[in-house]
């Protein structure tokens, strides 16, 4: 005899529609993830939902989101959820769904792309590279943009630390781990970015990495084809110093990414810096600009510490702008800032703690100026795609 609540079913179905896988960040519904909703005649709820992998970390938010929004049905007087794993079979239908066939063929940001590509290149290490992609990374995030962050510094990885994406489990240290399903990777997640880093397959923090040529290749097209990100407005890509093999492979893979220079003002950095302008022009990549980290910066008796000097930023500019005839813009001049070392220390970027702090203001401005930048893109290619429908 059937309950007589069976009315609740679509109603309860519908709740679940709302409640987001935080891995895949989709539907459960659209997932394939709501294996069976069961009323009793009491109005009691069973919801059967089945996780894409044993041990699955998000198992304990799914349920208790479940849960929390079946409990908001009106008329339901009770609810339990029941967990199941997928059959390979399921989980391979849900990969090919999720990543489609064009993804499975190659690189999925091309210029067709709806996601925007920056990589964030330096001429030397130490100018602060990668915290100014993490800080950038996470305004852009605050902007309502979704973002993606590839650390593709094999050597010397941080961005995971930086964002507070480690786990010390028995007292070691380490990025912490990605979920698997089958051959997808998926990336996890820190105040709104969703970050890869090789840092996250080492056994801690202290691994070294001693590979050459061809496996750095192989890991770079990793990232970025096994890798699912989701449909991302922004992929930042935090890339070595220098000019080296990954460099190389990314212009090999990424052609149509956008290079972002970071130095310091100090000649030996800035001098440097223009390599890697050079090299993705060789690519046929556009530099999209010079970012100047650890500028000049005003103590509060209103004196100037200009420990690295000043002036570099422009100074790349103009050597840029002449090699490439084009204008290459300075896009920010970021002070000194202990709020900048301190959040990169306790993993949480001080874009999310000191808004009045100059190098936060300054970054504020910088994400600004990017996001409208993709967005504006963005409309161009829905436009075209449009038109030629």
């Amino acid at each position: 005899m059937p309950s007589p609540f069976a009315y609740l079913e679509p109603r309860i179905h519908g709740a679940l529609g709302n409640v987001i896988d935080p891995e895949l960040h989709r539907p459960l519904t659209q997932l394939g993830m709501v294996a069976g909703i069961d009323v009793d005649a009491l109005a009691r709820v069973t919801v059967t939902i089945q996780l894409t992998t044993p041990g699955c970390p998000a198992s304990a938010r799914i349920t208790e989101d479940v849960r929390s929004a079946v409990s908001r049905v009106r008329g339901v007087a009770g609810v339990h959820v029941e967990v199941q794993l997928m059959s390979p079979a399921e989980r391979a239908a849900l990969v090919t769904r999720l990543r489609g066939e064009a993804a499975t063929r190659g690189v999925p940001f091309g210029p067709d792309s709806r996601t925007r590509v920056f990589a964030i290149a330096s001429g030397k290490g130490g100018v602060g590279k990668s915290t100014v992609t993490a800080n950038l990374a996470v305004e852009l995030s605050r902007l309502g943009l979704i973002v993606g962050v590839i650390d593709a510094d094999v050597f010397g990885f941080s961005v995971p630390g930086l964002l507070g994406i480690v786990d010390s489990t028995g007292g070691i240290r380490r990025a912490a781990r990605p979920t698997r399903v089958d051959g997808m990777i998926l990336p996890p997640e820190a105040h709104g970015v969703r970050v890869i880093s090789i840092g996250m397959f080492l056994e801690d923090n202290a691994s070294a990495v001693a590979w050459r040529g061809p496996m750095l290749h192989r890991t770079i097209k990793q990232f970025l084809t096994d890798v699912h990100f989701g449909d991302i407005d922004v992929l930042l890509v935090d890339l070595p110093p220098g000019t080296g093999d990954i460099a190389l492979s990314l212009g090999q893979l990424l052609p149509s990414a956008d290079v972002i220079v970071v130095t310091t003002p100090q000649p030996a950095a800035s001098e440097v810096a223009e390599r890697a302008g050079a090299l993705a022009r060789q690519a046929g990549q556009r530099v999209f600009g010079v970012i100047e980290n650890m500028a000049p910066a005003t103590r509060d008796d209103g004196s100037v510490d200009d420990l690295f000097g000043a002036g570099g930023g422009d100074a790349v500019c103009a050597r840029l702008s002449q090699a490439c005839g084009a204008t290459v813009p300075l896009l920010g001049s970021i002070p000194l800032s202990r709020a900048l070392r301190e959040g990169g220390d306790t993993g949480i970027p001080a874009v999310l703690t000191h808004p009045d702090d100059p190098a936060v203001i300054e970054f504020s401005a910088l994400a600004e100026l990017v996001a409208g930048e993709v967005r504006t893109a963005q409309r161009t290619t829905g436009e075209v795609v449009q038109a030629a429908s």
